[in-house]
């Protein structure tokens, strides 16, 4: 939007109700003008979290719509798939953090017929959530069609944390010990639910996250349903979805769809990968190899020289995943039974041997966090932080940055502002502000481009973080890292 002032801003802001005049009024008092700079009062405004970077973008687009759905209030963008986005919201009324997730527009056209087994079945997602209440299974709190947008939508809790892939993509793999607490929790889950006459059948990665306090959670029971009905109908092959997988496993042990065994066969894919930082099952975006039996026949089982633990341990992976349906638990039940007996097992043994080996793993390994959007540059700093002995996670999203910072926190952050522009400053200063906070070791360094290069003089001198021109080198802006560490 041209010629968009700070007061003209927050007005708009107001008008959206996205801001309350309360806040708008607190935020222009500490800058002290009464139509202060954009930028200004949009920096003070997103680190009070009284407004979101995803927000303030729309409002510079010109964007009046959208920013609220079904009474919930959208502050970002989570993630986007083939049939729909997931938001962070809020309830206004309430203050309660929802995530929403989204079925795309040109799913909701119900002048298309072949859209409205789509629809049903996640409008049937939503209910069979409704209907499961359980610790271990993410709450879904209102499933409807928004009058206005005439988009359908799940509501569900927000839980503060990460799924299960994020966090191995980080950590590589788990200690025994975590991987049979996660394990249980996600099979007593699955137990509840298959009393209830519901199997999952999209066990995957993605699907258990894990809160800010550790405990599981399963998501997306019944998505497998919304997958199959496009693969039938559109035959779209784009979609990497574990219900081909489920598929290419009942016709190769001729099971019926809905097995509860198909669920245990790959929770224990889960485990497996939780243990040994490998997917069990070649992964391939080919229906017809992912429908093969030999595919499951190949699983290369896990090996005593790369894990250590108990016997139990390796008894319950190839139990669970055994190819032949009546090798495998038979009920929940069962299967949690072994799990406990695992896990008295390893709480039995001495801490060495309990999970990954010392040297798998260097105690003093630090992380760094890089926000780069441009993918070659991504390759390049993810390739080469790695050969300086960093664990290297990097995003296109700025806000992923605090929430990782908040949920677990790494030792180094690089954010390249010419790419990621006034969201990717506003995530540096809110790091850097939430390890003055938390007074923890970190360093920081904001990359600007010839153009943000004003930016210099506005942003303060911190102990902890460091301004670099582009172009600079990787090995650059390592050195200035580790300057800042030893500081």
């Amino acid at each position: 939007m041209e010629n968009l002032d700070g007061a003209t801003f927050g007005q708009i802001a107001v008008r959206l109700g996205l801001l309350t005049d309360a806040q708008l009024k607190e935020v222009i008092e500490e800058i002290g003008e009464r139509n202060p700079p954009l930028d200004t009062l949009v920096s003070l405004l997103e680190r009070r979290g009284f407004i979101t970077p995803w927000q303030t973008a729309k409002i510079r687009r010109g964007d009046s719509d959208g920013f609220f759905l079904g009474g919930f209030r959208i502050l970002y963008r989570v993630a986007a798939g083939s049939f729909g986005r997931v938001y962070r919201a809020d309830d206004p009324r309430t203050g309660r953090m929802i995530a929403l997730k989204v079925l795309r527009s040109k799913w909701c056209r119900t002048e298309n017929p072949e859209n409205k087994q789509i629809i049903d079945n996640f409008i049937r997602e939503g209910k069979l959530g409704l209907a499961l209440k359980h610790p271990n299974i993410v709450e879904v709190v209102a499933v409807a069609q928004d009058p206005s947008s005439q988009q359908y939508y799940i509501a569900m809790d927000f839980v503060e944390g990460g799924n299960l892939r994020e966090i191995l993509q980080i950590r590589k793999r788990l200690k025994v010990s975590e991987a049979l607490q996660i394990l249980e929790e996600a099979a007593v889950g699955l137990a509840y639910a298959f009393a209830k006459g519901v199997t999952h059948r999209d066990i995957k990665l993605t699907n258990l996250l894990i809160s800010s306090q550790g405990h599981c959670k399963l998501v997306d029971f019944g998505l497998a349903q919304m997958f199959e009905t496009v693969e039938n109908t559109r035959k779209e092959k784009d979609h990497i979805n574990r219900t081909v997988d489920y598929a290419g496993l009942e016709r190769a042990t001729g099971v019926k769809e809905g097995d509860v065994r198909s669920d245990i066969y790959f929770l224990g894919c889960v485990f497996y990968e939780m243990l040994t930082g490998r997917s069990p099952l070649v992964m391939t975006r080919a229906r017809s190899l992912r429908m093969q039996k030999t595919r499951f026949e190949e699983v290369r089982p896990i090996s005593r020289d790369e894990l250590s633990a108990p016997a139990s341990v390796f008894l319950l992976a190839e139990t669970m995943m055994a190819l032949n349906p009546s090798s495998r638990y038979q009920t929940m039940s069962q299967m949690l039974d072994a799990i406990r007996a695992a896990r008295r097992d390893v709480d039995g043994v001495a801490a060495p041997s309990a999970g990954i080996p010392a040297e798998a793993v260097p105690a003093k390994t630090r992380t760094v966090f890089v926000v780069e959007k441009d993918d070659r540059l991504m390759n390049k700093m993810r390739d080469r932080f790695k050969e300086f002995g960093y664990r290297v996670l990097i995003t296109m999203d700025p806000a992923r940055a605090i929430e990782r910072f908040r949920q677990q926190p790494y030792e180094a952050l690089v954010i390249d502002a010419g790419t990621t522009d006034f969201e990717g400053r506003t995530a540096f200063e809110r790091v850097l502000a939430e390890a003055d906070r938390r007074d923890l070791p970190f360093a920081g360094v904001l990359l600007l481009s010839e153009e943000q290069a004003d930016w210099r003089q506005e942003l303060p001198e911190h102990r902890r973080a460091a301004i670099l021109m582009l172009p600079a080198n990787v090995k650059q802006i390592h050195q200035k890292l580790e300057m800042l560490l030893r500081a």
